[in-house]
């Protein structure tokens, strides 16, 4: 097995002490603020930010008086160091708060990982208590060579650019309303639409062979604030079987038709190709795969209806 090692001749590398020193002065704009929040003297503050200019051969601060500024080179430095900084405190954080395991940053989409995803955590977190999962919504998919985040959790197809893709599940859905709403043709009733899933009534509608709807309806940017919409009667909205379970189980919403229909897309996770896989990653989705469905192909659409899945 061959050993890491460094991608770059270590005179490449500037001291912390210097990075530090110039992302405090590029942020305030003055050396004496920026030893002031160091704890440090003026002087040493300047020193810091000469000898990194001196060693990169590169102007990064102009100063006039006492102000500081950037040159051009110096912003665009300023919010690399800014990162890397940001990314070197959080892996600290993380291993002085976990030491026997790690953190595995996580993007979710809101309605899966809180329906779908976060009741499952617990059973993950009994089986390794040593992997800490941070969580935060993203609605469409990013570069990960840019972005935070260990892996993602993303709906559609395997078409996640320079990703691995993990089946989890299928979705299908359901058509709901307020208790007694349904009052006549589904057709003569405001329906409810997702920003992200513009077609998604049309397919239904087509599929049953239901005549287009006499209004344009409502549009929502959440499943969370459509299900809602429903709930108190503002039409009938079109949910995953995940989102709409609940509120059928409770009764604040009913069947506004029998039939389920599957989606176009399905949900997988996805983690970055050509970077190491940490162990809480290879925890996560080993676990995961215990708990995935059966992988099966996605639906075609209907004629004419060939759009791509989107995320929500």
């Amino acid at each position: 097995m061959r050993k890491p090692h460094m991608s770059l001749p270590r005179r490449f590398l500037p001291s912390t002490a210097a990075l530090i020193a110039f992302e405090a002065a590029a942020r305030h704009g003055s050396a004496t603020q920026a030893a002031a929040e160091l704890n440090l003297t003026q002087g040493a503050v300047s020193r810091q930010i000469k000898a990194l200019e001196e060693q990169l051969g590169v102007t990064l601060m102009t100063r006039q008086g006492r102000a500081l500024g950037l040159t051009h080179a110096g912003a665009r430095y300023a919010e690399d160091v800014r990162e890397i900084l940001t990314r070197l405190g959080k892996a600290t954080l993380g291993l002085r708060t976990n030491p026997l395991g790690g953190a595995l940053n996580l993007s979710i989409l809101p309605a899966f990982g809180m329906h779908w995803l976060a009741p499952r955590l617990p059973d993950f977190g009994r089986a390794h208590p040593e992997v800490t999962v941070n969580l935060s919504t993203r609605l469409a998919p990013f570069d990960f060579g840019t972005q935070p985040f260990d892996a993602a959790i993303h709906f559609g197809r395997e078409d996640w650019p320079g990703a691995h893709h993990m089946y989890l599940a299928p979705e299908t859905v359901l058509a709901v309303c307020a208790p007694g709403h349904m009052n006549g043709p589904l057709q003569d009733h405001t329906l409810l639409h997702l920003e992200t899933r513009p077609r998604g009534w049309d397919r239904w509608l087509r599929a049953k062979s239901i005549p287009q709807p006499k209004t344009p309806g409502m549009q929502f940017d959440q499943f969370s604030t459509m299900a809602q919409a429903a709930v108190h009667g503002l039409g009938i909205a079109l949910l995953p079987t995940f989102v709409a379970e609940p509120y059928l189980e409770s009764g604040t919403l009913e069947l506004a038709a029998p039939d389920r229909q599957d989606s176009i897309g399905s949900y997988y996770l996805v983690w970055p190709q050509g970077r190491p896989e940490t162990g809480a990653l290879k925890a996560f989705r080993t676990w995961l795969s215990g708990i995935a469905a059966p992988h099966k192909a996605a639906p075609s659409p209907p004629e004419g209806q060939g759009d791509s899945p989107v995320q929500t």
